[in-house]
Order: C-alpha cells, then structure tokens, then sequence
C-alpha cells in the first residue's frame, strides 16, 4: 500500500522521530506507547522496535495482529504543519535473529537521531545493556491510513484503503463487534494525572473500533480530579467512539530525542454530561529520562533495567537466541 501514499505521508513515516503505536492486549484493552519508526520509501512496512526486556509490545502484536501507528507529534521531524496520520495495519514480529535485530538498531537509531551517537555507551558497555540495544522488531503492513489536515482532530480525515471499494462505497466492509465492554469500578487518581492540560495539553486517546483494530487520536485534554475524569475537549470527527476499555498516553521530547517524559492511562471511555471522558483505572510510567535526571527518576530505571535484565535472558531462551 505504501507504494501509492502521496508524498506527504511518506515524509511524515520517514522524517518522524515518534509515532504512537497501539496493540490490544489478550483481554481487549487498547495499549498505547511512543515509540520510534522506521520507514524508507519502497518497502511495505513500517517498522517499530521494544527491547527484549521488555517485550509486552511484540508479544501483543504477536497475539493479536491488529496494531495501529498514530503520527501526530512533528517535534524533531522538521516538518511544517504536518497532517496527523493513523495508519491501521497487520503486524508480523521479527525476533529471528536478535543479533542481528541489536546491529539493524544501532545502526538506524543512529542515522534517524545522529546526536546520538555522542551520547552511545563504549563497545565493552553494551553487554550489560543487552536488554535495551537487542531489539525485537514489529513490522506493521497499513490497511488503512486516516489523515487530518493541521493535526486537527475536527476536520473531517481523508481516508486511504488498502480495499479501494470500501473507499468508494464511504463504509468499513470489514466484519463489525462490540468494542470490549468497560470494566468498570471506582476511578483512581494519580499525581501523574494533574499534569493533563497543563504540562501536556493534548494526549493520545486509543480505542478498538468495531473491526477490531485499534483506533487513536490526540486530543485536547484536561484533569478533572473532583469527578476522577479526565476530560476529552474535543468531538473528533471520524472516530469511532464507544463506551468501553481505552488508554492514553502523553508524552515529551525534544528535537534530538536527548530526554523524554511519558506516561500511560488505562480505563474506561465514558460519555460525561459535557463530552467524551477517560476514567481512570491504572497509571503506567513508561521508561523516562527526563531532563537534568533527578534521582528518584535514576532509582526508578536502576529498578527497572535490573528487571529488564533478567526479563532478557529468559527472552532469549525461547527467541532467536544470537550469540548474546
């Protein structure tokens, strides 16, 4: 499909240094993390990446192939007014051969982000950091590409199909079901939540639509911690809304990728008085490093990559295992 995608999508794939990418799990629930793509012009997928310690985004994909990538952060993309773009797609996960993987990574994340290479660790280091820089690869193949004029989520998106008479006839032939029904309970509130419409104005909604592939959109958002809400500030047009499990990610980052924030949301989509509204089940920090890395942040990924670790070197007995 990517072979027909006019050029101002395939610069948005290539030059994006994130996209959003969004699996579901074995229970129905839409998971969405940044990440980092990788696309040249010609081949049929876009790729993506996680570490071998910490492979919940392959094996996801690897349980259900229905994945989505959303393309609506330009930070460091040199891109001026860029569309934002939702690709739904199949995905097929490459953990053949793990060395190879770790060497295709090293040298791609290298040439998206040349910075980087400054801030690389030595040759003799990289061992104690298997779990990081060995990669299993998740290759989505688009079925269908939703994108909005000026990244606003309430215009009305062009929409390209692998199925050019779904196109034509304006509807989904694909087979229709209930999104996965909500799970209920009391909110929960987490300090992280606050900074929703204030240190990040906008965040990355996913749901699973009726076909069954996830769905995902940046919105306008705000914390409401009186009704344990956080409320959706905008009508996006084309989105298939629906009472039921969803999550939501917002995250940070300059134009070189040097430190990141980013954080996930799970719960229920709820139709409040005023719109749309996540309520919260579960707050997820991701793998940050933030700017100036505060101590408590470097506690938190020490904690974390000794976990990592040890996720890694079960990963590898029953991946393609590499001379590690």
């Amino acid at each position: 499909m990517t072979a027909t995608l006019p050029d101002r999508l395939l610069e948005v794939f290539e030059r994006s240094i994130t996209t959003e990418y969004v699996t579901i799990d074995g229970r129905g629930q839409p998971i969405v993390w940044p990440v980092t793509p990788y696309f040249r012009r010609g081949a049929p997928t876009i790729d993506v990446t996680t570490g071998v310690g910490y492979p919940k985004k392959a094996d996801d994909a690897a349980g259900n192939a229905h994945v989505a990538l959303l393309f609506s952060d330009p930070t460091g993309s040199g891109l001026h007014d860029p569309p934002m773009v939702l690709v739904q797609g199949t995905a097929s996960v490459d953990d053949r051969d793990l060395d190879a993987n770790r060497e295709r990574f090293v040298t791609e994340h290298s040439a998206k982000l040349p910075e980087s290479r400054s801030r690389q660790l030595p040759q003799r280091v990289r061992p104690l950091l298997d779990w990081y820089f060995t990669r299993i690869y998740v290759r989505v193949r688009p079925e269908r590409i939703y994108s909005w004029p000026h990244e606003n989520p309430e215009q009305e998106p062009e929409l390209l199909d692998a199925h050019l008479e779904e196109v034509r006839s304006g509807h989904n032939e694909e087979p229709e079901e209930p999104p996965p029904s909500p799970e209920g309970g009391g909110s929960v509130w987490h300090e992280r939540l606050a900074q929703l419409g204030s240190r990040h104005p906008t965040a990355v909604l996913a749901v699973v639509a009726p076909d069954g592939f996830p769905f995902a959109v940046r919105v306008p958002v705000r914390a409401d911690r009186a009704a344990r809400l956080i409320r959706i500030d905008a009508d996006p047009v084309g989105v298939p809304l629906l009472p039921g499990l969803a999550s939501m990610t917002a995250h940070a980052h300059p134009p070189n990728l040097s430190w990141r924030r980013n954080f996930q949301v799970r719960g229920d989509l709820v139709r409040a008085s005023d719109g749309w509204a996540l309520a919260p089940h579960r707050v997820v920090p991701g793998f940050e490093a933030p700017p100036g890395i505060a101590l408590r942040s470097r506690l938190d990924n020490v904690r974390k990559a000794v976990r990592y670790r040890r996720k890694a070197k079960v990963e590898r007995q029953r991946r393609g295992r590499g001379s590690g």
